[in-house]
């Protein structure tokens, strides 16, 4: 996926996001869309137990969902799993 990353704002909330230029369509954090929409201390968490509680989500998120790398709130980069605007 040739990527070009950006972050953006909803309500004051960042949200990574990254282009695809061969599907001409943006990508979005999945943990960030989550943490923004459960006010969740700890997005990555809340994600991974509703995962293992929805084997269909689950199966849906690591089939449909790509990785790529992005920067955390620490700079550091790690793979991040990403949703389309489709």
């Amino acid at each position: 996926m040739d990527s070009q990353n950006t972050i953006k704002l909803f309500e004051d909330k960042k949200i990574r996001t990254s282009w695809n230029e061969e599907e001409e369509e943006w990508y979005f954090s999945i943990v960030d869309v989550v943490g923004i929409l459960t006010d969740s201390a700890n997005p990555t968490d809340y994600l991974k137990k509703l995962r293992k509680r929805d084997s269909l989500f689950g199966d849906y998120l690591g089939t449909n969902c790509p990785q790529i790398d992005m920067p955390t709130n620490t700079g550091k980069l790690r793979n991040i799993r990403l949703a389309c605007t489709c």
